[in-house]
């Protein structure tokens, strides 16, 4: 061949061929994931929430609480306002935890855009 046409080259940052509308149903497939997942988290959060809405109606009688290397002496209050008490430094503590992965966001990538 003597003459070939010269193949254009592509703008910085122009994709393969895969466009929007073919990774559609992809996205589209990973927010009803994620909907599902979030539905599944709140109705799991209200079941806890719903048990500590019985245990302080059926639990109210005095309990003792020690704890000898930090409190120095008895605190006795209702068994609801512990089982609340402890629940809430559970949730702070998954909390602390949890934050700050150093995850990116969905879509995002590892190098910064100049």
């Amino acid at each position: 061949m003597l003459f070939q046409a010269p193949v254009p080259r592509r703008a910085h940052g122009a994709s393969n061929g895969l466009t929007l509308a073919a990774l559609s149903p992809i996205v589209h497939a990973l927010k009803f994931f994620m909907n599902v997942k979030l539905l599944l988290k709140t109705g799991f959060l209200i079941v806890v929430l719903l048990l500590l809405v019985l245990m302080g109606m059926h639990n109210r009688s005095q309990v003792d609480f020690t704890l000898p290397p930090l409190i120095a002496r008895h605190i006795q209050q209702p068994a609801a306002l512990m089982y609340f008490a402890f629940f809430a430094i559970g949730v702070l503590t998954g909390t602390i935890l949890t934050a700050g992965t150093g995850k990116k966001g969905w879509g995002k990538t590892a190098r910064s855009d100049k």
